[in-house]
């Protein structure tokens, strides 16, 4: 595998790939948020009822989704460290390159902080704040090195709960310099999903990981590998301390022997159960995905879930004006209706994402390029 310089021309078609795929599981999460009748959202001690039983379908409908967030946050961490590389062999300058990142996460900030909070009718943090803001300060971290980057990432991801525990009861006021930092708050004058810095030691680690991929880019089977490693350990882990049913399970402990008690952790905020299961699979379907691109001979430019990759942010705006124009002509439903109704918004979609890529390549210095 080479790292290109180009990246409107050649890109790592895995990751695209990974990213579409990602689109498309997301897409179906909120298109069940707007037509499933028996959507489950309980990811969370704030949101859970002991006691509740899911029904199976909606249950793994629901939980093959939490990969969306992690997976998309990491590999924006991997696209940061191998654009600044590009961008640094084409001789561009750092205080060019750190300018970038910076309007680039102000900008993804803003869109929940002003379009989302404005349509919700309140302030609204969700995975865009964090996305954006863990872009912010990227610009300073990565200045820490590889090694110091990877133990701040291991520190958020595993001492979260830890300082929760000391600053946060679930259902009590949380103040809100703790909310958009580590505590989620589902209120009536804000909403805090996604607090900002459990999902930077996410992007953290996509961004160590994007440098390891620079460094061993004549030797992508190493590559693999490691992800395959690295993959199969973080599911044992996570088999260890959800059994352990102890710290970092972020307050959701099991309730019983089932696969789905297994598999029912919490999001919001992110436990260390969840992040390593997600990021585990994540790891094993990535190496899968390169080792495809690998052998594949000739990878169709146009294939949806490669589009769908590669232009991932304005797909994430024009999926939910897709939606809420479909709102007036379907009724909320069956799970099977919102399969169907997923795949129409893909179909939409699909020419809609062909179109602004090709002008996006076309313009690139143009505000095109922040979406």
């Amino acid at each position: 595998m080479t790292i290109p310089f180009d990246k409107n021309t050649q890109r790592i078609a895995a990751i695209d790939w990974l990213r579409g795929i990602v689109m498309i599981l997301m897409a179906l999460d909120h298109a069940s948020w707007y037509f499933n009748t028996n959507r489950i959202f309980a990811d969370s001690i704030l949101l859970y009822e002991p006691g509740l039983q899911f029904p199976a379908d909606q249950f793994f409908t629901r939980w093959i989704t939490h990969i969306c967030a992690p997976t998309f946050i990491f590999l924006a961490g991997i696209s940061i460290a191998i654009s600044n590389f590009q961008q640094r062999q084409q001789g561009i300058s750092n205080a060019v390159i750190d300018r970038e990142l910076l309007f680039r996460g102000a900008f993804i900030a803003l869109i929940d902080l002003g379009l989302f909070s404005l349509v919700s009718g309140k302030p609204i943090f969700q995975v865009l704040y964090a996305i954006g803001i863990s872009m912010m300060l990227m610009v300073y971290l990565q200045r820490l090195g590889i090694r110091m980057a990877f133990f701040l990432a291991l520190l958020l991801i595993v001492g979260s709960e830890l300082l929760l525990m000391e600053l946060w009861q679930p259902g009590g006021k949380v103040p809100f310099w703790l909310a958009i930092t580590f505590a989620p708050v589902f209120g009536e004058t804000y909403t805090a999903l996604y607090p900002a810095l459990p999902w930077l030691g996410i992007m953290l680690l996509g961004w160590v990981f994007g440098q390891r991929l620079i460094a061993a880019q004549s030797d992508s089977w190493a590559v693999n590998r490691m992800l395959m490693t690295i993959g199969w350990f973080m599911l044992i882990l996570f088999v260890v301390i959800r059994g352990l049913d102890g710290y970092g399970n972020m307050f959701m402990h099991l309730e019983g022997n089932t696969l789905i008690q297994w598999l029912h952790v919490s999001k919001y905020p992110p436990s260390l159960a969840y992040t390593l299961l997600e990021l585990g699979l994540m790891a094993i379907v990535l190496a899968l995905l390169m080792r495809l691109e690998s052998i594949k001979k000739a990878i169709n430019p146009n294939s949806p879930v490669l589009v769908f990759g590669q232009t991932a942010l304005f797909f994430y705006l024009a999926h939910f004006c897709v939606l809420l124009a479909l709102k007036p002509l379907f009724e909320r439903g069956s799970l099977e209706q919102t399969y169907w109704i997923t795949l129409l918004v893909l179909i939409i979609l699909y020419p809609i994402c062909r179109i602004y890529r090709s002008l996006k390549y076309r313009y690139p210095q143009s505000l095109l390029r922040f979406l």
